[in-house]
Protein backbone atom coordinates (compact mmCIF):
# COMPACT_ATOMS: atom_id res chain seq x y z
CA UNK A 1 0.00 0.00 0.00
CA UNK A 2 1.35 3.49 -1.32
CA UNK A 3 2.42 5.62 2.40
CA UNK A 4 0.90 9.09 2.79
CA UNK A 5 3.74 11.76 4.73
CA UNK A 6 1.85 14.10 6.44
CA UNK A 7 4.07 16.92 7.35
CA UNK A 8 4.50 17.68 11.05
CA UNK A 9 5.66 21.41 11.49
CA UNK A 10 4.01 21.89 14.75
CA UNK A 11 0.80 23.61 13.84
CA UNK A 12 -2.45 22.08 12.05
CA UNK A 13 -4.98 19.51 12.79
CA UNK A 14 -2.64 16.37 12.65
CA UNK A 15 -4.67 13.64 14.59
CA UNK A 16 -7.57 14.53 13.37
CA UNK A 17 -6.03 14.64 9.49
CA UNK A 18 -4.50 11.14 10.21
CA UNK A 19 -7.23 9.99 11.82
CA UNK A 20 -9.39 11.00 9.12
CA UNK A 21 -7.15 8.64 6.63
CA UNK A 22 -6.67 6.01 8.77
CA UNK A 23 -10.81 5.72 8.58
CA UNK A 24 -10.45 5.45 4.92
CA UNK A 25 -7.82 3.07 5.29
CA UNK A 26 -4.91 5.15 3.93
CA UNK A 27 -1.53 3.66 5.32
CA UNK A 28 -0.14 7.10 6.77
CA UNK A 29 3.28 8.27 8.64
CA UNK A 30 3.06 12.10 10.45
CA UNK A 31 6.71 12.92 10.27
CA UNK A 32 9.06 16.05 10.04
CA UNK A 33 11.58 13.84 9.20
CA UNK A 34 12.66 14.76 5.08
CA UNK A 35 13.89 11.80 4.46
CA UNK A 36 10.66 9.90 5.05
CA UNK A 37 8.97 12.71 3.29
CA UNK A 38 11.20 11.99 0.07
CA UNK A 39 10.39 8.47 0.53
CA UNK A 40 6.87 9.05 1.02
CA UNK A 41 4.76 8.20 -1.98
CA UNK A 42 2.33 11.46 -1.23
CA UNK A 43 2.83 14.53 0.70
CA UNK A 44 0.18 16.24 2.77
CA UNK A 45 0.64 19.20 4.60
CA UNK A 46 -2.01 20.80 6.76
CA UNK A 47 -1.93 23.57 8.70
CA UNK A 48 -3.32 26.32 11.14
CA UNK A 49 -2.19 29.87 11.77
CA UNK A 50 0.18 32.33 10.65
CA UNK A 51 1.99 31.87 7.13
CA UNK A 52 4.92 33.16 8.12
CA UNK A 53 5.03 30.91 11.07
CA UNK A 54 4.52 28.19 8.78
CA UNK A 55 6.82 28.78 6.37
CA UNK A 56 9.92 29.50 8.77
CA UNK A 57 8.96 25.94 10.78
CA UNK A 58 9.58 24.31 7.04
CA UNK A 59 12.53 26.00 6.93
CA UNK A 60 13.96 24.97 10.46
CA UNK A 61 13.04 21.59 9.86
CA UNK A 62 14.77 21.58 6.23
CA UNK A 63 11.32 20.77 4.96
CA UNK A 64 11.21 23.29 2.12
CA UNK A 65 13.16 22.15 -0.41
CA UNK A 66 12.00 18.53 0.42
CA UNK A 67 8.67 19.61 -0.18
CA UNK A 68 9.48 21.38 -3.79
CA UNK A 69 11.04 18.50 -4.90
CA UNK A 70 7.91 16.37 -3.74
CA UNK A 71 5.88 18.80 -6.17
CA UNK A 72 8.30 18.75 -8.81
CA UNK A 73 8.99 14.90 -9.34
CA UNK A 74 5.19 14.51 -9.33
CA UNK A 75 4.71 13.27 -6.08
CA UNK A 76 0.69 13.93 -5.22
CA UNK A 77 0.42 16.36 -2.89
CA UNK A 78 -1.95 17.45 -0.73
CA UNK A 79 -2.59 20.88 1.03
CA UNK A 80 -5.01 21.43 3.79
CA UNK A 81 -5.52 25.29 4.73
CA UNK A 82 -2.17 27.03 5.34
CA UNK A 83 -1.15 23.55 3.33
CA UNK A 84 -2.97 25.95 0.22
CA UNK A 85 -1.96 28.98 0.88
CA UNK A 86 2.43 28.23 1.01
CA UNK A 87 2.32 27.05 -2.76
CA UNK A 88 1.73 30.87 -3.72
CA UNK A 89 4.24 33.46 -4.39
CA UNK A 90 3.73 35.84 -1.22
CA UNK A 91 1.20 36.25 1.65
CA UNK A 92 0.45 39.93 2.94
CA UNK A 93 -0.30 38.64 6.35
CA UNK A 94 1.90 40.44 8.90
CA UNK A 95 3.51 42.16 6.08
CA UNK A 96 5.18 40.43 3.20
CA UNK A 97 6.37 37.10 3.75
CA UNK A 98 7.88 34.35 0.28
CA UNK A 99 5.57 31.28 -0.02
CA UNK A 100 7.02 28.23 -1.86
CA UNK A 101 6.33 29.93 -5.63
CA UNK A 102 4.73 26.46 -6.66
CA UNK A 103 2.11 29.07 -8.38
CA UNK A 104 2.15 32.41 -9.03
CA UNK A 105 -0.46 34.71 -6.98
CA UNK A 106 -0.87 36.18 -3.54
CA UNK A 107 -2.33 35.50 -0.30
CA UNK A 108 -4.64 38.43 1.01
CA UNK A 109 -7.10 39.25 3.44
CA UNK A 110 -10.99 39.60 3.31
CA UNK A 111 -11.52 43.33 2.74
CA UNK A 112 -15.94 43.41 3.65
CA UNK A 113 -15.83 44.98 6.98
CA UNK A 114 -19.27 43.82 7.49
CA UNK A 115 -18.17 40.25 7.35
CA UNK A 116 -17.06 38.13 10.52
CA UNK A 117 -13.36 37.66 9.75
CA UNK A 118 -12.25 34.87 10.14
CA UNK A 119 -14.89 32.77 8.45
CA UNK A 120 -15.85 30.01 10.47
CA UNK A 121 -18.16 27.46 9.64
CA UNK A 122 -20.02 25.66 6.71
CA UNK A 123 -19.69 27.22 3.46
CA UNK A 124 -20.36 25.71 -0.22
CA UNK A 125 -18.01 24.84 -3.22
CA UNK A 126 -18.89 25.65 -6.48
CA UNK A 127 -17.14 23.03 -8.52
CA UNK A 128 -15.17 24.94 -11.51
CA UNK A 129 -13.33 22.16 -13.14
CA UNK A 130 -13.28 17.97 -13.18
CA UNK A 131 -10.80 16.96 -10.44
CA UNK A 132 -10.67 13.29 -9.26
CA UNK A 133 -10.37 14.92 -6.11
CA UNK A 134 -14.39 15.93 -6.14
CA UNK A 135 -15.25 12.52 -7.19
CA UNK A 136 -18.56 11.65 -5.71
CA UNK A 137 -18.92 15.40 -4.38
CA UNK A 138 -21.95 17.42 -5.67
CA UNK A 139 -21.54 21.06 -7.00
CA UNK A 140 -22.80 23.23 -3.79
CA UNK A 141 -21.76 20.93 -0.76
CA UNK A 142 -21.03 22.46 2.21
CA UNK A 143 -17.59 22.33 3.84
CA UNK A 144 -15.74 23.47 6.61
CA UNK A 145 -13.68 26.66 6.54
CA UNK A 146 -11.62 28.48 9.52
CA UNK A 147 -9.49 31.71 7.75
CA UNK A 148 -9.15 35.30 7.06
CA UNK A 149 -7.06 35.24 4.71
CA UNK A 150 -7.41 33.80 0.47
CA UNK A 151 -5.14 32.42 -2.19
CA UNK A 152 -5.76 34.91 -5.29
CA UNK A 153 -3.66 32.74 -7.87
CA UNK A 154 -2.81 34.71 -11.27
CA UNK A 155 -3.41 31.49 -13.41
CA UNK A 156 -7.05 31.04 -13.30
CA UNK A 157 -6.64 27.08 -14.61
CA UNK A 158 -5.46 25.95 -11.51
CA UNK A 159 -8.73 26.92 -9.61
CA UNK A 160 -10.90 23.99 -9.41
CA UNK A 161 -13.69 25.12 -6.66
CA UNK A 162 -14.61 28.75 -5.55
CA UNK A 163 -17.08 29.65 -2.54
CA UNK A 164 -18.51 32.92 -2.01
CA UNK A 165 -17.81 35.25 1.13
CA UNK A 166 -18.70 38.35 0.83
CA UNK A 167 -16.68 37.87 -2.85
CA UNK A 168 -16.01 34.37 -5.12
CA UNK A 169 -13.01 33.68 -3.21
CA UNK A 170 -10.76 30.29 -4.61
CA UNK A 171 -11.65 27.67 -2.14
CA UNK A 172 -9.44 25.24 -3.59
CA UNK A 173 -6.81 24.32 -6.79
CA UNK A 174 -5.48 21.18 -8.79
CA UNK A 175 -3.26 20.54 -11.60
CA UNK A 176 -0.84 17.68 -12.29
CA UNK A 177 -0.36 16.34 -9.18
CA UNK A 178 -0.52 19.17 -6.69
CA UNK A 179 -4.13 19.09 -4.96
CA UNK A 180 -4.86 22.05 -1.89
CA UNK A 181 -8.03 23.05 0.13
CA UNK A 182 -8.86 26.40 1.71
CA UNK A 183 -11.43 24.29 3.85
CA UNK A 184 -10.66 21.61 6.46
CA UNK A 185 -11.50 18.05 4.82
CA UNK A 186 -10.75 16.81 8.61
CA UNK A 187 -13.66 19.09 9.69
CA UNK A 188 -16.21 18.05 6.83
CA UNK A 189 -17.55 15.18 7.77
CA UNK A 190 -18.86 12.63 5.36
CA UNK A 191 -17.86 14.77 2.63
CA UNK A 192 -14.57 15.51 3.79
CA UNK A 193 -14.07 11.69 4.36
CA UNK A 194 -14.60 11.16 1.20
CA UNK A 195 -12.52 13.97 -0.77
CA UNK A 196 -9.13 12.23 1.95
CA UNK A 197 -10.83 8.62 -0.16
CA UNK A 198 -10.00 10.36 -3.63
CA UNK A 199 -6.75 11.70 -2.47
CA UNK A 200 -5.91 7.79 -1.08
CA UNK A 201 -7.65 6.13 -4.74
CA UNK A 202 -5.16 8.59 -6.79
CA UNK A 203 -1.97 8.04 -4.21
CA UNK A 204 -2.35 4.24 -4.74
CA UNK A 205 -3.84 4.96 -8.57
CA UNK A 206 -0.21 6.47 -9.46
Amino acid sequence: MAMIAVIDYGMGNLRSVEKGFLKVGADVNVTNDPEVVEKADAVVLPGVGAFKDCMKELKNLGLVDTVKESIRNGKPYLGICLGLQVLFTESEEFGTCQGLDIFRGKVVRFENSELKIPQMGWNQLNIKKDTPLFNGIPDNSYVYFVHSYYVAPEDKSIVATTTDYGIEFTSSVCTDNVYAVQFHPEKSQDLGLRLLKNFKDIVDNK
